[in-house]
């Protein structure tokens, strides 16, 4: 019987146009899984899938190099393959080891300057027809149509921010212009239900200023001010106009990069800290770029960790100076 949700127009957003077109597809063309996936450097994100087989459940991470659409992205193997173990590409690929794939459908869906976003795929255990490969231009149609949806569904996202960081007074640090601790704490709830909707790599960055409270015990709390408004300002000029930057304690602050993953991570927290030894601030830094399976939360503990590793071999090493 026709799936009736898929009669339902507009859809609402991208996710609800992803199930539409995986409900069509599975109603046409069979196949034990369908998916739509996000890459997110190493991590193939399954972000709605159509399972009868295979048992793979919406949120599960592969590793992106071991499929077969990392092998036809890069061109090494075709976009339908009704007898799959016969492409070298993917008789080799990891993928296939772990689960039986008699045969494949995989066509890239990209974001409006033509990068990969993830892919609209399917597979079953069981070989297919030659005649199936008709259905090519139908499914790189659909995935075309996706990529405007996403288009549309990323720039609303963008319009949403702006929004958001317009309505902030309240959600403002007084000192230094930043977001205070609710508004950081609002901006996480908000870029994690962005991510797990769109797979979108997000990294966290914790800096904790060292030495403040002695700055205030000995100058007064004016020169503590004066640090924390120094490195507020050093901060925000450091990082993009796209990322997110907080004092969530009083000597602690919080940057959530947007649209970035471990390479841009590190990039950053490069960028970072040479901002800060260039105005003579002395910190110690922390960083953890978003894992799909922790989310948000756990990126900030374990930046939080590393900030306080840091700052431990920070002391340690000027004991040992005094010493």
């Amino acid at each position: 019987m026709p799936n009736r949700d898929i009669d339902k127009i507009p859809f609402e957003n991208f996710e609800a146009a992803s199930r539409g077109v995986l409900a069509l597809l599975q109603e046409r063309l069979g196949f034990g899984l369908w998916m739509m996936t996000r890459t997110e450097g190493q991590h193939w994100i399954v972000l709605q899938a159509l399972d009868n087989y295979y048992d793979v459940k919406e949120g599960t991470v592969f590793r992106w190099a071991d499929s077969f659409c990392s092998q036809m992205v890069q061109g090494l193997g075709p976009r339908i393959a009704p007898r799959a173990q016969e492409i070298p590409a993917y008789a080799t690929a990891p993928i296939g080891k772990q689960v039986p794939i008699g045969s494949y459908i995989g066509v890239p869906v990209t974001k409006k300057d033509g990068s990969l976003f993830g892919t609209l795929c399917a597979i079953d255990p069981i070989s297919q027809k030659e005649s199936i490969t008709q259905e090519q231009p139908l499914i790189e149609l659909l995935a075309r149509l996706l990529g405007t949806v996403l288009a549309h569904d990323l720039k609303a996202i963008e319009q949403a921010r702006l929004l958001e960081r317009s309505q902030k007074t309240a959600l403002t640090d007084s000192l230094t212009g930043l977001l205070n601790r609710r508004g950081w704490d609002l901006q996480m709830a908000s870029e994690e239900a962005r991510s797990r909707r769109y797979g979108s790599p997000v990294s966290i960055m914790i800096v904790d200023l060292d030495n403040l409270k002695q700055i205030n015990d000995t100058q007064g709390h004016t020169a503590g001010d004066a640090i924390i408004q120094k490195t507020a300002k050093c901060l925000r000029k450091a990082v993009r106009q796209s990322d997110i930057v907080a004092r969530i304690g009083g000597d602690e602050f919080a940057l959530m990069g947007i649209e970035c993953d471990e390479v841009g991570a590190e990039a950053m927290f490069n960028n970072l800290k040479g901002a800060l030894q260039a105005k003579k601030i002395n910190a110690s830094l922390g960083k953890a770029a978003r894992n799909p399976q922790t989310g948000l939360a756990g990126a900030m503990a374990v930046a939080d960790r590393s900030m306080y590793a840091a700052k431990a071999e920070s002391r340690e090493i000027h004991t040992l100076v005094c010493a």
